[in-house]
Order: C-alpha cells, then sequence, then structure tokens
C-alpha cells in the first residue's frame, strides 16, 4: 500500500502528518475515469506508450481510500493561494518502496488540480493556447523521466507545480516565471542604476528541452510575446527585469562554441551578476545528455555543445552555473 511506504520514511512520515494537520481535505479532488483519462494525458502530451499504464495505475489510485484522502489532501493545499508567487506546493519525491504508482502519484495530482488551474486561467483571461501549451509541459517530463529511467513519472515534481499554480507560462520557445530579484542579483540590477532591487518582480527566463533551437529570432519572439502577456494579465506587477540562472551562462563555453552559435548569442543578452564558484558538472550533463550520472569518458561527441561539455570535463574542467540579467 502507498501510505504503508511513505510512514516507513522518517522524512515523508512528517510531510503526511503536517498534511494531516490541516484537517480533512476542504475539496473533492476528482480524476477522469478510465474512459476520459487517455484523451485528457494525450492533452498533457503524455506520450501514447504510456497510457496503458497511467490507466491501470488509476484503477489502483481509485482503489485505495487512503491514497485517494493523501491526493484530496495534496491537491488542497496545492491550490491554496493559486497564483501567489512562492506560495505554492512543493511536493516530495516518493521513494522506491512506494512502487509505480508512488512514482506517478504526483502527476495524479496535478491532473485531480486541473479544473481548479483552467478556471484560474480563464478568470485572468490567459488565452487557451498558452494555456494549453504551459500545461503541456506536464508530458514532457514524463518523456524526461523515460529517457533517464525508461518509466514513466515525474523526477522534478516541484517543478511542474509552478505551472500549475499559475507562476509559469510557456510563451514562444521560451518559460517566464514571475519570480523576484534575489539580494546578489538585486543589487545588481540596482547598481546599474534601474528601478528595482532585491525582493521586487521580475521574469526568470527557462529554456525547456525537446523545443527546438534557441535560436535568436525565437527568443526575440519570446521576449516580444513574454511584454505584452504579463503587462495584459499581470498588469499590478512590474516585471522591468528578467533573469537567468543557468549553466547556459558559464562564459567558458565562449572558448568551445563560435561566436554565432546560438548559445553565445544568448549569452549576450544578459549581464552577469555573479558566477557560482562551487562546479555543478552534474547540471550540463542531465540536460545535454539526459543522464547527470553518465561517466566522462563516454559522453559522446555527435554536436558542437555535446563535444564542448564533454571536452571540457574530460580535460579536468568544470561547469559553473551563471546568474545574469539584462532590463525588459
Amino acid at each position: 500500500m502507498l501510505l504503508e511506504a511513505l510512514r516507513a520514511d522518517a522524512r515523508l512520515a512528517e510531510w503526511l502528518r503536517d498534511l494531516e494537520s490541516e484537517g480533512d481535505p476542504r475539496l473533492e479532488a476528482e480524476l477522469p475515469d478510465a474512459d476520459g483519462l487517455p484523451d485528457l494525458l494525450l492533452d498533457l502530451t503524455v506520450a501514447h506508450e504510456h497510457i496503458n499504464e497511467l490507466v491501470a495505475l488509476r484503477g489502483l489510485l481509485v482503489a485505495d481510500p487512503e491514497a485517494m484522502t493523501l491526493l484530496a489532501r495534496c491537491v488542497g493545499r496545492f491550490v491554496r493561494g493559486m497564483g501567489e508567487i512562492g506560495k505554492g506546493w512543493e511536493p516530495p519525491a516518493f521513494p522506491e518502496s512506494a512502487g509505480p504508482l508512488g512514482r506517478c502519484f504526483h502527476l495524479y495530482v496535478f491532473i485531480a488540480a486541473l479544473p481548479y488551474v483552467r478556471a484560474y486561467h480563464r478568470e485572468l483571461g490567459i488565452p487557451d493556447d498558452v494555456s494549453r501549451r504551459t500545461l503541456a509541459d506536464l508530458g514532457r517530463h514524463v518523456s524526461v523521466h523515460h529517457r533517464r529511467l525508461g518509466t514513466p513519472g515525474l523526477l522534478f515534481p516541484w517543478w511542474i507545480a509552478l505551472h500549475f499554480h499559475g507562476e509559469l507560462f510557456q510563451l514562444g520557445r521560451l518559460q517566464f516565471q514571475r519570480s523576484r530579484l534575489g539580494r546578489r542579483t538585486g543589487r545588481a540590477v540596482a547598481a546599474a542604476g534601474l528601478d528595482a532591487g532585491p525582493g521586487d518582480a521580475c521574469l526568470s527566463l527557462h529554456i525547456p528541452d525537446f523545443h527546438g533551437p534557441l535560436s535568436p529570432a525565437a527568443c526575440e519572439r519570446s521576449l516580444v510575446l513574454a511584454r505584452e502577456f504579463f503587462a495584459r494579465h499581470y498588469p499590478d506587477e512590474r516585471h522591468e527585469v528578467a533573469v537567468c540562472h543557468s549553466w547556459l551562462l558559464d562564459p567558458q563555453l565562449g572558448r568551445y562554441l563560435p561566436a554565432d552559435s546560438n548559445i553565445i548569442r544568448f549569452q549576450e543578452r544578459f549581464r552577469i551578476a555573479y558566477q557560482e564558484t562551487t562546479p555543478d558538472d552534474g547540471v550540463p550533463v542531465g540536460f545535454v545528455f539526459g543522464d547527470p550520472e553518465l561517466p566522462t569518458r563516454a559522453l559522446p561527441r555527435r554536436s558542437a555543445v555535446e563535444r564542448a561539455v564533454g571536452d571540457h570535463l574530460r580535460a579536468g574542467g568544470h561547469w559553473y552555473v551563471g546568474h545574469g540579467w539584462f532590463a525588459l
């Protein structure tokens, strides 16, 4: 049983107690029936090859009253404060002992929360195509899980929570997260003379995988869409600055990639606020090759980016996350 596996883990047992301390679920968490679930999963771009397994796991879930109560508690906690920055639910990863249902449980939480997410989008007048493409990132992350582990699931359910909580939107090639300037980046922005600083609203840029090249034209189109979108749907928030926290802003990439490459052109948009000093080699390996645990010596060299990441590591170098910004 799912709950038995969670209670056997001290960290998750405490998490369960915290959820239970909030009392009985205040809303119903309903899942589509076995006939309706496949169409909904396909709308969320979940690959066809996973549909049968996820329908079967739905049957196990609805047959377990305790698990369904947990689902309702999670949905209730998740939709609370819908749209408030930093107020979303950060679901923990479940242990392997929770089995396939534990591996996919968070996916069902997001599915059960869909009516509330869509109602929030309608209330703000968010276009259907933006809503659809934003929420479709669920399917992309099921594919990320499958690429790494060979099964459906979510490696980073806390990330998808941003999409389903009204904090992140897909606008063209890029994703934009409603966020706030951190201390160091905010100080850099203020020092440059902008009317913004630590704690002020900003848009955090993210670059999803499986979405084509990161061309300058595609990035520019996304920025045009973002300026219009947030001014229209979040008029009370002043988004004067865009930020990015990514290994793609490591200046060492310039040693390996041509000046007109998409990544270098992307870097040129930003002023670097600061660079991490602790290596984070697993991040670029995970993003470029699909698995952060791959041995360095075995990394393929099929593209310029693969050669850059792998050759740098094989030469004894490391990769670092950069924190950059530019005025919108």
